[in-house]
Formats: C-alpha cells, sequence, structure tokens
C-alpha cells in the first residue's frame, strides 16, 4: 500500500476517537451530497472502541446503512459475532442493519450477502489488522485473496473460529473511503510490512493505497 496516508496518534483511545469523528464526517458528507451514507464497520478492539463513541456524535442515523467488512458463522448472540459485538456498542437510532448473514454458514452466507449488496458503493470502510497482516477475513496467502465478486466464503480461517464470510479486495477497495485502524506493539512488523510494495503475505498491504488512511498509535507505528 505504498502511498497510503499515515497518521500516527499517541494512543489506542486517541485512534478511536480519530476514527469516530472521520465516520461522522464522511455520514455527514455522504447525506448531504448523494441523499444516503453506506459505511462497512470492522470487528477488532480499536474499531469497536469507536463505535462506543458514536452515538454521543450522531443522535439521527435515518439514511445509514450499516454493512460490514467480515463476520463469523456464529449466531448473532456469539461473543464472536462482529454484529453482536457492535450492536451491544452502538445503538445508531435511524440507520438500516445490513448483517453479514454468518448462521447461514460461509456459502450460502456470502451468496445472499452479494445479492444484498448489490451495486452499493462503500463511502467509509473501516478495517482492522491483525498481527499477521490479515484483514477482514482475508488471511496470508489464502486463496480468497483471489475470489470474485464481492462477498466470499471461508472454511478454513487461519484463527478460529473457522468459517467466516468477507467482502473480498474487490469490494473493499471499491470504496470511496478505506480507514485502517491499528493498535498495539505486536501490529508493529505487521504494519511496516503494509506500508510496503503489495504481498499476498500481508494481505493489508492489498488494500488501494490511494484510498487509504491509516490510522495508527505509535506502538504500532514505531517501525
Amino acid at each position: 500500500m505504498t502511498g497510503a496516508e499515515l497518521v500516527v496518534l499517541p494512543d489506542p483511545e486517541a485512534v478511536a476517537v480519530r476514527a469516530a469523528d472521520d465516520l461522522v464526517a464522511a455520514v455527514r458528507d455522504a447525506l448531504a451530497q448523494r441523499g444516503a451514507a453506506h459505511v462497512c464497520l470492522a470487528g477488532g478492539t480499536t474499531p469497536l472502541r469507536c463505535y462506543e463513541l458514536l452515538d454521543e456524535r450522531l443522535g439521527d442515523w435515518s439514511g445509514v446503512h450499516l454493512w460490514y467488512g467480515d463476520e463469523r458463522c456464529v449466531p448473532f448472540d456469539d461473543p464472536d459475532s462482529n454484529h453482536g459485538q457492535v450492536r451491544a456498542r452502538l445503538d445508531a437510532p435511524g440507520a438500516k442493519w445490513h448483517p453479514m448473514p454468518g448462521p447461514s454458514g460461509p456459502d450460502a452466507g456470502a451468496a445472499e450477502y452479494e445479492r444484498e449488496l448489490a451495486d452499493v458503493v462503500f463511502d467509509l470502510t473501516h478495517l482492522g489488522m491483525g498481527s499477521d497482516g490479515h484483514t477482514a477475513s482475508l488471511f496470508p496467502d489464502h486463496p480468497v485473496l483471489d475470489a470474485c465478486g464481492r462477498a466470499a466464503g471461508v472454511s478454513d480461517s487461519h484463527k478460529p473460529p473457522p468459517e467466516r464470510i468477507t467482502l473480498t479486495l474487490a469490494a473493499l477497495n471499491g470504496s470511496r473511503r478505506i480507514v485502517l485502524l491499528v493498535t498495539g506493539a505486536e501490529k508493529a512488523d505487521a504494519l511496516a510490512r503494509a506500508l510496503g510494495e503489495p504481498d499476498r503475505e500481508t494481505p493489508a498491504s492489498l488494500l488501494e493505497a490511494r484510498r487509504l488512511t491509516v490510522v495508527a498509535d505509535e506502538t504500532a507505528a514505531a517501525r
């Protein structure tokens, strides 16, 4: 992702605050320009903290559609469910929620989400990154990196649970803007790789640099 914008902030809380403020600004801009806003949400510690801050920043979510970059194939009340974790933190009154149908299983769920997505363009996509450089459920050198369409099923995730649904690289890179949120010293090596040349061993490096802002804390950006 050489050429991406990098924003370094003191700590994870500052990253979450910046992400929350940027998301609200993107929503307001999309509503003003197009009458609707499409936001793609992420799981993970830093994005979830961001979502805890949103209701106090935006009271009316009418016209806002909330999607997901990936989901585990578990019930929504399972602690591993991204949708369940987000909904526990974000009320977003008036929003239209579009949870990935994880309970339907990887392949059927991906096909269902692809139909629901149709030709939606995300105004803002939030992503996290693992210490191995994966983002969404796009894992290092996994065949899903070559998936066509907009959503794909994963049956052999590199980390549990094994069954997941993920947006494809094409779907993510078609966003108007992508924000990658990275915190923690354990991700410093992966972030350094991700900011280098595109490499299938570090899927986050395959994100479209001209659309990408990386917001990291000082420990994650140490390399």
